[in-house]
């Protein structure tokens, strides 16, 4: 019996020190440099509790790549309150693209198709057609705001009361030539001044996002920035980016810009293009996409200043693969240039594109967004964009969502959070971000 009760004793502390063991191990484990969809489990950095000194509020530019001390993240203090800070290496995606009948005269966007299958076999067993607003839109979600349009004063205020609220200091505008829109959509350059009144009014600033048009070249590209900093250049709100080099630049984004070979680019980036834009008051910090790995020379050939990685998918893309990140700084490091790596809070596009489910990434609460946010932050960049403010279309939106049930639709929402959730998250990570970049410096 004594002999038994030793035994007992002895395998109770032996699973007594295993337990122990493991949980101590547990705690010292660190996330990989390379994210899965979400990693299970992962222990989720900790809230900043203290804010930076204040800056003063005609702070325009941010960092450039290895800037000295001195020349880390600008913060400007909005006149919302002391409490507000804004962070201008938090970039968020922004889109003017949405109409409503009381302000357009019909719905647009709202109302998207369902877009076909390529293969007409896939094509042909997924339902076809439009939406049908309000109660049936082209989104997973539902907005708060309900099917708006872009052309609402009152819109644009609050979408920039929230951008301020999530502390991103810059809003990247979804931007095509004036007279020229997506194929499902109208003209909005003429929106443009009205979001950057309400920009500066937030101490927001605003950076382009040249969209692609049918008869983009490069050419064409020289006169849209012409017109944009002949335009705006001058305007409060105007984002100009500090590169390594200590230029103070306007800084642009260049969405599918493989669509154009870098032999093209090279005429219009690079200091003996035909029609370069360097050195002449047109000059620009120019971001290029990265979607397959062969992009990361293209874009080095095409002369630009960095890329960036888009998409909220991790996994859809070599480019927005969280564990290709690490490789694609190296890259980008030894050759000058910025890596601008973007995080988003889930994927969902079924509302318009049905037969791409596979591609859909569950928001887990947050869980996705704050991993792909870790995973951005990791590989110290100068700057982190947000895929988006208002995406409805691919469910990739932090813009404030609200329940909503019809009889023929059930929208997902974020319960058990409040609407605005994702902006304080946003938020939550900007100040981390700033944080770990004062660490860095040091």
């Amino acid at each position: 019996m004594n002999r038994l009760r030793r035994k007992a004793c002895v395998a109770l502390l032996l699973f007594t020190l295993f337990i122990f063991g493991t949980m101590m191990g547990l705690r010292t484990l660190k996330p990989t440099d390379g994210f899965s969809d979400l990693a299970p489990g992962m222990e989720l950095m900790p809230l900043v509790g203290e804010r930076m000194d204040q800056r003063p509020n005609n702070v325009a530019e941010s960092a450039g790549q290895n800037g000295g001390v001195g020349s880390d993240t600008k913060i400007v203090f909005s006149n919302s309150g002391p409490d507000h800070s804004i962070f201008y290496d938090i970039h968020i995606f922004y889109y003017l693209w949405y109409g409503s009948p009381q302000m357009d005269g019909s719905y647009i966007h709202w109302d998207h198709v369902l877009v076909p299958h390529w293969d007409p076999k896939i094509a042909s067993s997924h339902p076809k057609g439009r939406h049908s607003p309000p109660d049936d839109i082209a989104s997973s979600y539902y907005p708060e705001l309900g099917p708006y349009s872009s052309r609402d004063p009152d819109v644009i205020e609050s979408h920039m009361a929230q951008i301020e609220a999530a502390a991103a200091g810059v809003v990247v505008l979804s931007w095509y030539p004036p007279g020229v829109a997506d194929e499902h959509g109208k003209p909005t350059e003429d929106l443009v001044p009205a979001v950057m009144d309400a920009a500066h009014r937030h101490s927001i600033k605003v950076a382009f996002h040249l969209q692609p048009y049918k008869g983009r070249t490069d050419l064409s590209v020289h006169d849209n920035i012409k017109y944009i900093i002949d335009k705006y250049g001058k305007h409060g709100a105007f984002y100009r980016f500090k590169s390594s080099a200590g230029k103070i630049l306007p800084l642009f984004y260049v969405y599918d810009s493989y669509l154009t070979p870098p032999e093209t680019w090279a005429e219009l980036l690079t200091v003996r293009g035909s029609h370069s834009l360097r050195g002449t008051p047109y000059d620009g910090i120019f971001i290029a996409l990265i979607v397959e790995e062969r992009h990361k020379q293209d874009i080095l050939a095409g002369g630009f200043d960095g890329m960036y990685t888009y998409f909220a998918s991790n996994g859809f893309s070599f480019g927005s693969s969280h564990q290709n990140w690490k490789a694609i700084k190296a890259f980008c490091d030894k050759n000058n240039l910025l890596f601008v790596p973007s995080a988003g809070p889930g994927y969902i596009d079924t509302a318009v594109r049905p037969w791409n489910n596979h591609n859909t990434r569950n928001r887990v609460n947050g869980r996705y967004y704050e991993t792909s946010l870790q995973a951005a932050m990791s590989i110290r960049p100068d700057i982190i964009t947000v895929t988006s403010f208002n995406e409805w279309h691919e469910g990739t939106q932090i813009e404030k969502a609200v329940p909503k049930k019809t009889v023929a639709r059930l929208y997902l929402d974020y319960k058990p959070h409040q609407p605005d959730h994702y902006l304080e998250l946003t938020r939550k990570w900007a100040e981390h971000f700033s944080k770990e970049k004062e660490q860095w410096l040091m």
